[in-house]
């Protein structure tokens, strides 16, 4: 039997099997092809070729032990706290965040740059961590190239004649279409858990607010990847003004921030990435 028709008759078996699940964001029953267990084995299968791809690794341990140190205090206060979460500063300058499906969230140098306090990393976290929970990684993804190609994407391993479908995912990540509905759950959620996590949710506003005013400079690949949604700074002040007002002080850690990142980004020379096509 062909190797397409192998990949079409497993795509279709999976979709039979397929069920429900509640998506613990939104509360709302989805159709999941995957379970949570298969987002991480295929998180993990890629979460390589993606560093690679956004330049490598930031070559400082103590600032990837911040950046992660900072991520895992989202992580806990998540719907998913069990997931085992990854968070990598890469060398990449363009000003982006992304998540792979099982819990890997990349944040690139360009995007570090930008960012003035540990509260507004924090918040740049939890949006992502928003996606991995919701899982619209994987739902991004599979619009992109098909089920089918997602399918057998998890199921490849090394063989030459598989590259293709490899290279098929690595594509969908690096340039990731979310809809507005999931960025905006993104960011109410992440509002959330950041304040749990104990950071001050004016933060998010504050990042939100300096990259639309880069954005009026530049076309930046935050926003190219992470459709921005009509008021979105309104919709973020009017939950804190509601939900999150008289909570004491929140910690912004505009000096810890300088000390681990800002400190450190000039030591090492950044890479561009081209932009994946749209």
């Amino acid at each position: 039997m062909p190797k397409s028709m192998v990949s079409l008759v497993f795509a279709a078996a999976l979709a039979f099997s397929a069920g429900c699940a509640v998506n613990p964001v939104t509360g709302d029953e989805e159709l999941m092809f995957f379970s949570p267990e298969n987002d991480a084995k295929l998180g993990l299968q890629y979460a390589p070729a993606i560093e690679k791809e956004l330049g490598g690794r930031i070559p400082d341990e103590n600032l990837q032990s911040y950046i992660n140190g900072v991520g895992q205090k989202i992580a806990r206060v998540c719907q998913w706290p069990d997931v085992a979460y990854h968070f990598t500063a890469v060398e990449d300058d363009m000003v982006n965040a992304l998540a792979l499906p099982g819990g890997y969230i990349f944040v690139t140098r360009g995007l570090l740059q930008e960012m003035k306090s540990e509260g507004q990393l924090a918040g740049v976290l939890a949006h992502e961590v928003g996606h991995v929970v919701a899982r619209d990684t994987m739902a991004a993804i599979s619009r992109q190239i098909g089920m089918t190609a997602l399918v057998t994407a998890a199921h490849v391993g090394g063989a030459p004649a598989r590259v293709s479908r490899a290279a098929d995912f690595i594509t969908a990540v690096l340039s990731l279409q979310y809809s507005r509905d999931d960025e905006k759950e993104a960011d109410l959620v992440g509002l959330s858990y950041m304040t749990q996590a104990g950071y001050d949710p004016n933060c998010m506003v504050e990042t939100m607010e300096a990259l639309e005013k880069l954005q009026t400079e530049r076309p930046i690949e935050f926003f190219s990847t992470h459709p921005n949604p009509e008021s979105r700074v309104a919709y973020l002040k009017e939950k804190i003004a509601r939900r999150y007002q008289g909570l004491g002080a929140l910690k912004k850690g505009d000096r810890d921030y300088d000390a681990a990142v800002l400190s450190k980004l000039g030591k090492h020379k950044g890479v561009k990435h081209p932009v994946a096509p749209q």
